[in-house]
């Protein structure tokens, strides 16, 4: 098969690596890729949220198979334009993306469905929504409901945060995304992801992780895209990852193919767990970063088998077979992400890292430049282990860190600590 993965961070570099490791696959491509993702396929120079423009590069390029990586192209209407042009397509459509791209839609199929999640006013208006959060008191969650690339989400402990927050908002700090905003309940517990694979029927779960959202050690710090991650996520027992598929993902697919809009994709759920009681955070379109380089590595060849099989509306005829192992990532990111960071700074040692099924490397935002790896983003790397306990998988990587030379970066050293502990 010749296969795209539109996407350029450290989750398209996951995928593209799995994707890799499958005999079915004869020519991979990744559009704009990285550096990283270069040693494992052909990177390409594409407008990935120009919907015609894919499809025809697709026809050009004899493409069999896309799978979308980011929400972006996504909620662009992108997976659409390769379904009319019957080009087989891994990703829901913009319709079906609105569980991520709109916090008040997602709010609606909850009301709908029964599934339980934070109470919560939804504002077109700076001063309602002040309002309601006076009312309400602190801590409390204010939420851009729209795209706002992980970083629309302000949980305030304090009201005059919380206020702060809806002025930020309303002002445009967040574009577009932030003229409409969605203020919940501060809901205490522990938080986890599950993963789930959907053909607008039949649904297969792919997996459980647990990120790291704040940017320094003890989880202090501003909130980031994520700075680590380790699967699977001991609190998400069978028990409970069977109440919330009862309980929360099936009644949402359900409601989906109610309104017409069925969910094909992976949908990846953030659930708050309290007294054995998981209740819904918000709803990804997509897998989640980095919480999909720890999946994907525990996957390995299988996932492109699962990810054609939900692209051809077949999920009740496959499974996964789980190894009993586990992953963990460790972000490096930009000195000062998630604030201002200095680009094109070199990163050495890369080349004296032994890449195995076991220990990888993710590039999430590098270029090369000549012989030299630069750093172009926020978050950079994504160092990837398994071993077959969270402790080995945790050793691995933090080995391979030290053998990285990049004082222009940072990482945490406490990834994966309320497992270990």
């Amino acid at each position: 098969m010749n296969i795209l993965i539109l996407g350029s961070g450290g989750r398209e570099h996951s995928i593209a690596w799995a994707v890799k490791q499958n005999p079915k696959c004869d020519h991979l491509i990744c559009a704009p890729g990285n550096a990283g993702m270069a040693s494992v396929a052909t990177c390409m120079d594409l407008d990935i949220l120009d919907g015609p423009t894919v499809v025809s590069f697709c026809k050009t390029r004899d493409i069999d198979f896309c799978i979308i990586g980011p929400e972006a192209p996504l909620a662009a209407g992108v997976a659409d334009d390769l379904r009319a042009a019957d080009i087989l397509t891994f990703g829901p459509s913009a319709a079906a993306a609105q569980l991520e791209s709109s916090k008040a839609f997602t709010k609606s199929i909850c009301d709908a469905s029964g599934a339980p999640t934070a109470a919560y006013g939804h504002f077109t208006d700076a001063e309602a929504a002040k309002d309601y959060i006076k009312e309400q008191g602190a801590p409390i969650v204010v939420k851009a409901d729209g795209l706002a690339a992980g970083k629309g989400v302000v949980v305030a402990m304090t009201l005059e945060d919380a206020l702060a927050a809806v002025d930020d908002m309303f002002d445009g700090s967040f574009g577009d995304a932030g003229a409409e905003v969605v203020v919940e309940e501060f809901m205490e517990g522990e938080e986890a992801s599950f993963f789930i694979l959907s053909d607008g029927t039949s649904i297969l779960p792919i997996g459980t992780a647990q990120d790291h959202k704040r940017a320094y050690d003890n989880d202090e710090g501003p909130n980031t895209g994520g700075m680590g991650a380790y699967s699977p996520a001991p609190i998400l027992t069978e028990a409970l990852q069977k109440k919330a598929i009862e309980e929360i993902i099936q009644p949402t697919i359900d409601e989906m193919a109610i309104r017409g809009t069925p969910y094909e994709g992976v949908l990846y759920a953030g659930f708050m767990i309290k007294d054995d009681q998981p209740r819904l955070v918000e709803y990804n379109a997509r897998f989640g970063d980095p919480e999909c380089q720890v999946i994907m590595m525990r996957l390995g060849a299988q996932a492109l088998d699962v990810l054609i099989a939900c692209a051809e509306q077949r999920l009740e005829q496959v499974s996964l077979n789980w190894a009993d192992d586990h992953a963990l990532t460790v972000v490096l990111a930009a000195n000062g992400y998630p604030g201002a960071y200095e680009k094109n700074t070199q990163i050495n040692g890369l080349d004296t890292i032994e890449r195995s099924s076991k220990a990888q490397v993710f590039h999430a935002g590098t270029k090369q430049d000549g012989d030299a790896i630069l750093a172009t983003g926020g978050r950079v790397l994504n160092v990837t282990a398994r071993g077959d306990s969270l402790q080995d998988a945790h050793d691995r990587a933090y080995a391979m860190i030290d053998q990285i030379d990049w004082p222009e970066g940072f990482h945490r050293k406490d990834i994966g600590w309320r497992a270990l502990k």
